[in-house]
């Protein structure tokens, strides 16, 4: 019995190791690339806004970013809907060349004054070198499954600088409403350690304000709170059906590939030089920054729709986390003058509503809302989160025709 035991003791000695390390090496990998794209984004993002005239290459931009995908990587166009799909059938190691190919996709859009975010080339680069870490190890389909999902979590963590919220992220992600919680460990080591890594490589996050002074929970806050996730879940529907759209309508128009981006390019262009869309383009974060602070245009959330809508669903490089960001938080600023609560309040719960609802991570929104902005928005931003999470559930059941 003794020797049986022994021998159990080591095995799961061997397994515990076996994860750590490979969490470890995945966090090491993702912070690391985490910090090189966000250091290349800052000076593109700079020199787009110090020449604005930019804005005219967007559509070559476009383009040559469409090529590239169409002669290198037609293997991992799909990005995320790809990751996901390997999660939940793993077939085969994720090509290398995903990390450099949405690396440079993303630089251009953002260089050109294209609106989008940034969480796509660092959870895609994070997991596709992570994945790399499987060749040679006989590792199984569940092994995979959670190397995958520690490379996303190490990946949010470090492009936002929210390591509990990474962690949940690359569980809730993957497995669409079922959290994995046996990798729950594996993911959060690797989304603490890559949030270190890029921090030591000397990243700076956006650092937003701590909001203390959280209306006591009571039936009229409960109302704001329902009301205001509502709103939240039917703009982030709003935002996704016309991704999709966008991109369903330029494939039956334009039977290239490269030259969708780049009729998208054109019409975001001619709009930014003919109407003041200059905020709505890139990361935006000053404007979500200032939402906190001060009364945005009440159209503001609609612009930076538009412009997201017509840069990723005409084929542009990108993530939509902090454009979602933009959208929820000023539209949570408008809110502020029909709902009681105060601004910064709603400007917080709308940046993370939209988010939770659109990508259906109610659990990765509340917990990055108390990491980016206090404890005491958490009950109010759970109860935000979930609702905006389960209306975007609803409606996508009822337009599939699956709802019973």
């Amino acid at each position: 019995m003794c020797a049986g035991n022994s021998g159990s003791e080591a095995l799961l000695l061997k397994h515990w190791a076996k994860w750590i390390i490979l969490a470890l090496l995945s966090g090491l990998l993702s912070g690391c690339a985490s910090a090189f794209f966000l250091f290349l984004l800052e000076v593109v993002t700079t020199f787009r806004v110090a020449h604005h005239t930019m804005l005219l290459g967007l559509p070559v931009a476009g383009f040559v970013s469409g090529w590239l995908y169409l002669r290198y990587g037609r293997d991992i166009e799909r990005g995320n809907a790809l990751l996901i799909d390997e999660v939940h059938d793993p077939k085969r190691t994720l090509p290398l060349r995903m990390a450099p190919m949405v690396l440079i996709g993303t630089l251009m859009t953002h260089l050109f004054g294209g609106s989008a975010g940034r969480e796509g080339a660092a959870v895609q680069m994070a997991a596709s070198l992570t994945d790399q870490l499987s060749k040679g190890l006989n590792f199984t389909a569940e092994d995979r499954r959670v190397l995958l999902m520690a490379g996303m979590s190490a990946g949010f963590a470090s492009v936002f600088g929210t390591p509990l919220a990474g962690a949940v992220f690359g569980l809730e992600i993957f497995t669409i409403g079922k959290v994995r919680y046996e990798a729950l460990f594996t993911c959060m080591v690797a989304a603490i350690v890559g949030h270190e890594t890029a921090l030591a490589l000397g990243t700076h996050h956006t650092l937003y304000p701590v909001i203390s002074s959280v209306p006591v929970f009571s039936l009229p806050v409960f109302v704001s709170c329902l009301i205001a996730g509502l709103c939240f879940g039917g703009i982030g529907m709003l935002f996704s059906w016309g991704v999709h759209i966008m991109g369903d309508l330029l494939s039956k128009w334009v039977s290239y590939a490269p030259l969708r981006p780049v009729v998208g390019g054109m019409v975001l262009a001619g709009f930014a030089f003919v109407l003041p869309l200059g905020p709505y383009l890139g990361l935006g974060i000053p404007n979500i920054k200032a939402a906190f602070f001060i009364s945005l245009p009440w159209w503001a959330f609609l612009a930076k729709t538009g412009t997201t809508i017509l840069t990723l669903g005409s084929g542009f490089k990108g993530g939509e986390v902090t454009p979602l960001f933009f959208i929820g938080a000023s539209l949570g600023n408008t809110l502020s003058s029909f709902l009681p609560m105060s601004l910064p309040v709603l400007t917080a719960l709308g940046f993370v509503g939209v988010f939770s609802g659109a990508a259906n991570v109610p659990l990765t929104g509340a917990l990055m809302a108390m990491e980016l902005f206090g404890t005491p928005i958490g009950i109010a931003a759970f109860m935000v989160c979930v609702v905006s999470a389960i209306l975007f559930g609803y409606s996508k059941k009822l337009h599939e025709g699956r709802l019973k």
